[in-house]
């Protein structure tokens, strides 16, 4: 256990420079191309005698902020652990948990799912928030799974139900409004699909990683295994989104 956890080690530093190395580089490189965030609210309309929807845009969102943003976090925490909080992610995955991970993902992975939406046309602020919330709570979940599960004999799969269902709700909404658009209005670039398709594919992957680990399937016995596999697929599902935005809206 102590090898595994020295070169378990050395993997995290690795991640936090290849995270940390394509957030720079995206800031760099990238334009300013923003997206608008809107708050809306109920406005009287005088010739209906109304009351009508209506929008006001409080703030521009740059894409490459967004992007930035979730590769860094996970640098910083890949970096945490490594470091400073090295001690107690170890004395955690002895255990078989790891905190750290799904704070960051309650944080990473919501960005992620804001920066999708607005790429489909979800600019209001207050579903945004909840998008955000919502990718988050189905992220702790992930963390209340495997405090409950510390000493139980059998494993309790509510937790891991409650957070599919949180987590399935943003998806729903990004795919309403890429059939709205493509339906009523206008249809979304080619590689706004692409990017729903595989980042839908890398969170379910997550989902499919957990299962395997509670299962015990092959590898995935030892928890270092699914962690491993974890921290990969953070990599894949952050680095696709990152290049597929950069290369569709970013790139200079």
């Amino acid at each position: 256990m102590a090898g595994k956890l020295e070169k378990l080690q050395r993997f995290n530093l690795t991640m936090a420079g290849l995270h940390a190395l394509q957030g720079i580089v995206i800031w760099v490189l990238a334009t300013d191309f923003s997206l608008p965030l809107n708050l809306g609210f109920l406005q009287f309309d005088p010739t209906s005698q109304s009351l009508v929807p209506a929008a006001k845009a409080i703030a521009d969102v740059p894409l490459a902020a967004l992007v930035v943003a979730f590769l860094f976090m996970s640098a910083v925490a890949h970096l945490v652990v490594a470091t400073v909080g090295r001690r107690r992610y170890e004395r955690g995955l002895r255990k078989g948990i790891n905190r750290f991970r799904w704070v960051e993902y309650a944080f990473s992975a919501s960005t992620m799912m804001v920066a999708v939406a607005m790429l489909v046309g979800i600019y209001d602020a207050a579903a945004l928030a909840l998008i955000f919330l919502a990718v988050a709570v189905m992220n702790l979940c992930g963390l209340v799974m495997e405090v409950r599960d510390q000493d139980a004999a059998r494993t309790d799969w509510l937790p891991f139900w409650v957070g599919c269902a949180a987590g399935i709700g943003p998806w729903i909404a990004v795919a309403l409004y890429l059939a709205s658009g493509a339906a009523y209005g206008s249809k979304a670039p080619d590689f706004v699909y692409w990017i729903f398709v595989s980042i839908f594919v890398f969170f379910n992957c997550f989902a499919i990683n957990m299962v395997l680990q509670y299962k015990k399937a092959g590898k995935w016995r030892e928890y270092l295994y699914g962690e491993r596999a974890y921290v990969l697929l953070s990599l894949f599902a952050k680095s696709a989104l990152a290049w597929q935005v950069f290369a569709g809206t970013l790139r200079p």
